[in-house]
């Protein structure tokens, strides 16, 4: 009873968004610089997935920005990554500093079509615990969304190529926030990422040595198997049908999941938090275990949170108070 509670909630809160759009499929190639146009979209965009997969330690480097500016509270500066859209190649941030020792910080990064007013109330809370927060607007999200757009679609959509380039950029800038804080005199410093989030967060923490804590609020393997199976992103699939399979688009998209870098986390001195829920129709269950599994099998230090709603009622009470004292309380002892 209270799973089928759960979800008609669920499937409530999932449909009032009544403006998904089903967007073209496309392979996006232009979106990846030296992919091949060898007549062949499919494996050129494949090559140049498994290529920059082997390469990802330059694939997500950058040079630091030069251009960082705080007004007030809100942070700017241009994106290491350029976009053909001048709106979203500036990162906006919202810094939420705290009392006490100047040492630690956290970057946060929301979900999926989070307005400029998301996650601004677990950043207050992040202050309550001593621990100064940044809050960054990922690609194409408020204050980087282009004109044409009414939601983040242009982040997650069935263009393979271009996807890819916005999950990068986010990653990317996520990085370079950390570079802020840190010219800043902070030193401790976290990640914490929700859904989508969640996703950018982990790649960040595998391939910047300089997070010690992450929390990680839902989670999954792959990226595109959230994609394909996910209550949020039926109208996503829906523009891939007829041109790729669940495990094709998985192979494609590996180079942005996190299943392909948890080899990075070994030997690190990483505390991570592990969100998932067991109700979960957006990031299936069996996709969070299958991470949780991959943390016990290769000994990586960890804890678990499991919270008893599914996705989008993680942001209602009290589940939201369940799940925002917990990741508050971890990064507080873990910084």
């Amino acid at each position: 009873m209270y799973a089928r509670w759960i979800d008609r909630w669920e499937t409530r809160l999932a449909s009032r968004d009544s403006n998904r759009v089903v967007r073209p499929f496309e392979w996006g190639i232009e979106w990846l610089p030296g992919a091949r146009q060898n007549g062949d979209p499919k494996s050129a965009v494949a090559q140049w997935a498994c290529a920059a997969l082997g390469a990802s330690e330059r694939f997500y480097s950058y040079s630091t920005p030069a251009d960082f500016r705080l007004n007030g509270s809100h942070l700017t500066f241009t994106s290491a990554v350029a976009s053909p859209y001048p709106e979203n190649n500036v990162v906006h941030g919202e810094f939420f500093p705290a009392g006490g020792r100047k040492e630690r910080a956290v970057v946060v990064l929301p979900q999926w079509n989070a307005d400029a007013t998301g996650h601004i109330g677990l950043c207050r809370l992040l202050t309550k615990f001593g621990i100064p927060a940044l809050r960054m607007s990922m690609a194409y999200h408020d204050y980087r969304m282009p004109a044409e757009l009414t939601r983040a679609d242009y982040h997650v959509s069935s263009n393979v190529g271009r996807t890819i380039h916005a999950l990068r950029q986010s990653v990317i800038d996520a990085r370079s926030c950390l570079d802020w804080l840190e010219s800043q005199g902070y030193q401790r410093l976290g990640i914490l990422g929700t859904s989508l989030g969640s996703c950018v967060a982990f790649i960040a923490a595998a391939h910047d040595s300089r997070i010690r804590a992450g929390v990680f609020n839902h989670v999954s393997m792959y990226f595109s198997d959230v994609v394909w199976t996910g209550l949020s992103t039926r109208h996503v699939r829906q523009g891939f049908e007829g041109h790729l399979t669940q495990d094709e688009l998985r192979q494609m998209w590996a180079v942005i999941s996190p299943a392909s870098y948890f080899g990075r986390l070994e030997g690190r001195d990483l505390a991570a938090l592990l969100v998932w829920a067991p109700y979960d129709t957006t990031f299936l269950p069996q996709y969070s275990l299958q991470v949780l599994e991959e943390f016990r099998r290769r000994g990586l230090p960890h804890k678990v949170v499991k919270l008893p709603c599914a996705h989008y009622t993680t942001g209602r009470f009290p589940f939201n108070w369940i799940d925002g004292l917990a990741m508050c309380r971890f990064l507080y002892q873990m910084l």
